[in-house]
């Protein structure tokens, strides 16, 4: 029998019979044709198709394998063995430290209650300017708190933050609970909501050391909702100022106001009454009803200064 190129032609496929040219031929690989795993046991390559049967000297035209030795396993399909060459030495894993993370993300503390501040020595006076505070500015409405509160938080030599309860509190946009329109127990659920987002404020940043000066508009007579709610939001070294001018002057200033900020003469009037109980209260009072706001500031500092010496008992 005769074969064009010394390999018998490939017998029609069957239903059960797979066909493998590697098999047909092993140890021989025509280039371009990919390779191929061996063949079960019952394949064409073994039983071979009976209208072609091979003579025995076609079947195996690869060197015969040594006495005592099994051939060498088929590879696994895809796999190429490699060349000559060198070998390129294993790769390990770098040692060392991990690089540094370039995403421009700075790891802060975890905000907790402000401490008492720690009573500097006799000789030493205390620098208000120089020290991260937190400072709670107590007062009606028209008292001049925020602008108080800003000025001296702009002008201070260390990193000073303005949280303002009122500014927090309207954060609110659809279902606002405003307070002119009758006290309820909306606003006063969204009153305790403000105060307790401002006091996780002034703790984050003073953990990060930045000062912090809240304004709010506490009354004695509701301890623990207000001062009282003030220390457990924000730590047991808040320090709170009362900023107190006349009836006449916080009129004046209320009349000046726009927007949902502006209350009656009435309201005015009875707020103001209800702030007097800070007298006898043991917290230090500014009565700013003859200073501007740069006085007003620089007394404050004053009388943080003798705070830090000596913390008022609230």
């Amino acid at each position: 029998m005769q074969h064009a190129v010394g390999s018998p032609l490939p017998p029609p496929h069957q239903s059960g019979h797979g066909w493998s040219p590697a098999a047909q031929h092993p140890g021989q690989h025509h280039p371009g044709t990919p390779q191929q795993p061996a063949p079960q046991h019952g394949s064409a390559a073994h039983q071979g198709p009976p209208q072609h049967q091979a003579p025995a000297q076609h079947q195996h035209q690869g060197p015969p394998p040594h006495p005592g030795t099994a051939p060498p396993p088929p590879p696994a399909p895809g796999f190429a063995p490699p060349g000559p060459g060198p070998v390129p030495p294993a790769t390990h894993p770098a040692s060392g430290p991990p690089a540094p993370e370039t995403t421009g993300h700075v790891p802060l503390p975890p905000g907790g209650p402000v401490a008492v501040p720690s009573t500097p020595p006799a000789a030493a006076a205390p620098d208000p300017t120089t020290t991260t505070l937190a400072v709670l500015l107590i007062g009606p409405a028209g008292a001049g708190k925020t602008s108080v509160a800003k000025y001296w938080a702009d002008h201070r030599r260390v990193p000073t933050a303005h949280i303002s309860l009122d500014d927090v509190r309207e954060w609110v946009r659809s279902g606002f609970a405003d307070p002119q329109s009758g006290w309820n127990d909306h606003s006063e659920a969204q009153y305790r909501l403000a105060r307790r987002t401002c006091g996780f404020a002034a703790r984050n940043f003073l953990a990060n050391g930045i000062s912090c000066i809240l304004d709010d508009a506490v009354f004695p007579d509701r301890p623990v909702v207000g001062l009282g709610g003030w220390k457990r939001h924000v730590g047991p070294g808040l320090l709170p100022v009362v900023l107190l001018p006349g009836l006449e002057i916080v009129l004046e200033r209320n009349a000046e106001r726009t927007g949902n900020r502006r209350l009656t003469d009435e309201e005015v009037a009875r707020i103001h009454g209800r702030m007097a109980g800070w007298y006898g209260s043991g917290l230090p009072i500014i009565d700013n009803s003859q200073l501007d706001v740069p006085q007003t500031a620089q007394l404050l500092d004053d009388v943080l200064a003798r705070s830090i010496a000596s913390p008022p008992t609230w």
